[in-house]
């Protein structure tokens, strides 16, 4: 093991060759002089991955110390490394970088400066110190640099570990140290695992402080008006967020805290594969000069992006910061929400396109979590499977579960929030059989909900998930609101209906909850 200490080791990463807090041009140029990607006709960043062309959460570990063993919740998610594996890797790591030219980006978690936390990131390669620049906040030019309560990000791709002697799972790894303060990145290009990883953080620290963290994204009306949308990775999140009549206040990541809710990221981390001008005209307008375009293709004699193709990944990524959406939220803070959307993919076909929920059907429906992980997302997802990720989010979720669902029901009980939970994946049949809901008509349904449209219409209960289902909704043709409606075979459609009922039953066993929540608001089988 090496002789320094690990901060005397941070500060030795720090000094020589170490290029700080550059300009997103500079950084730009400095990716482009070092063959890392190239600019395209907008303007962007084109860079690739790799391998790792999205998470990697097999190869993510918490190490397990005196701070973190009584309050992780350990197990398949959070899974425990000791102090002394870490500690070998890192020096390892350090001794790997100290000759390489390194960028250093000073920043912050969370817009809210009572809550927000001061992070460091160090970076082998330049365009993933840009990508921390746009996706983090950034630091005021008259700011002095935070260093009390500060995480670092130490994220050197070029270095692989050698599972057998390092004791990782494979030659990428993701290690948080709580008590160190440190996040070890390694093996892997995709830049994705830095905000995730402090998102993580922002999960464990912010509920000691009384603030519930979130993975949503939020926007905000003229009136004042808040809404949430909470929903895995490619359910919609960012593009049902991103609406021309509303101010963006985040698209991924949030806190709720006593006065209301605030983004804890800088920028926007949009999917862009399929992307169009005329379905989603912000996102396709913020891919300009700054941003960072992973993975897509493009045409080799024009040079123009080609956001159809999935040739490297479906999960084709661009990273910009808040203010290229017109209208964004400055700062990204505002009041308690009066609308929350949970968003699921279901890739069976039988839940409805929109259904509001009582609250305890809305706290099931939060730790239960259902969606389909698409595909890209994660390695080796090729196509939608049914899941199962508590608080919608369990991946970044280092405490238990019911720490999360206990905030979300008093915030919801305060400030007499509805609820409603919008099905974005398929209709008409399951996946390979249905189709993809119309985003024309899901933007519909989620604008109704947001201006209190649906409050005056009238609702039938469903009879497997006890949902209960608008029998109107304006612009949205009413045969398309009962799922069993658009099935030709009703009978495959009941016969669906009950196996993911079954499962979500199946799923809720795991938790050790005194609420009777499976019983008053989960399935009817």
């Amino acid at each position: 093991m090496s002789v320094l200490s690990i901060p005397n080791a941070l500060m030795q990463l720090l000094e020589e060759q170490a290029l700080c807090d550059l300009s997103v041009a500079q950084l730009v140029e400095h990716s482009i002089s070092r063959q890392e990607g190239h600019l395209t006709p907008t303007g962007a960043l084109r860079t690739l991955t790799g391998t790792y062309t999205g998470r990697s959460p097999k190869d993510k570990f918490i190490v397990r110390d005196r701070l973190s063993e009584q309050d992780v919740d350990w197990g398949n998610v959070n899974q425990p490394i000791s102090e002394a594996v870490f500690e070998k890797l890192y020096f390892k790591v350090i001794e790997y970088l100290k000759d390489k030219e390194r960028y250093v980006f000073n920043g912050y978690a969370g817009t809210d400066k009572r809550y927000r936390i001061p992070i460091r990131v160090i970076n082998e390669r330049a365009w993933h110190n840009l990508f921390a620049h746009q996706l983090f906040v950034r630091r005021s030019t008259d700011d002095p640099i935070e260093t009390e309560g500060l995480f670092t990000i130490v994220s050197a791709p070029g270095f692989k570990a050698d599972p057998v002697v390092d004791g990782t799972h494979s030659e990428a790894f993701v290690l948080v140290s709580f008590e160190k303060r440190i996040v070890l990145i390694g093996g892997t290009e995709y830049a994705g695992e830095m905000k995730k990883s402090i998102f993580s953080v922002m999960n464990y620290v912010l509920p000691k402080k009384n603030v519930f963290p979130m993975h949503c994204s939020a926007n905000v009306g003229d009136a004042g008006d808040v809404a949430l949308f909470f929903g895995l990775s490619g359910t919609g999140k960012t593009t049902l967020s991103a609406d021309p009549f509303r101010r963006l206040i985040g698209d991924d990541e949030h806190g709720w805290s006593e006065d209301g809710v605030f983004n804890i990221e800088g920028g926007c981390y949009a999917k862009c594969i399929h992307l169009s001008p005329e379905k989603e005209p912000q996102i396709w307008n913020a891919i300009r000069f700054g941003t960072v375009l992973e993975n897509v293709d493009y045409h080799a004699v024009t040079g123009e992006i080609d956001y159809s193709s999935s040739k490297y990944t479906e999960n084709t990524r661009a990273a910009y910061p808040i203010d290229y959406i017109p209208g964004a939220q400055l700062p990204s803070v505002a009041g308690h929400p009066n609308v929350i959307i949970f968003l699921t993919a279901d890739a069976f076909g039988v839940l409805p396109p929109i259904s509001k929920l009582t609250k305890e059907q809305a706290m099931y429906h939060f730790l239960s979590g259902y969606t389909s992980k698409l595909a890209g997302t994660e390695r080796g997802v090729t196509e939608p499977e049914a899941t199962f990720s508590t608080c919608f989010g369990a991946p970044f979720l280092p405490l238990a579960p019911d720490v999360y669902a206990e905030m979300l029901g008093e915030k919801m009980e305060q400030h007499d929030t509805d609820v409603y939970l919008v099905n974005t994946g398929w209709t008409g049949g399951g996946y390979g059989v249905g189709q993809r809901m119309n985003l024309t008509y899901t933007r519909a349904m989620v604008t109704a909900a947001i201006q209190g449209e649906l409050k005056e219409v009238s609702y039938e209960q469903e009879p497997v998930f006890g949902l209960f289902v608008p029998t109107s909704c304006p612009s949205v043709p009413a045969e398309l609101l009962q799922p069993r409606n658009t099935w030709i075979d009703k009978e495959v459609y009941d016969q669906k209906a009950t196996e993911l009922a079954q499962l979500f039953v199946q799923n809720f066993k795991r938790f050790n909850l005194s609420t009777g929540l499976e019983l008053s608001a989960g399935p009817k089988l």
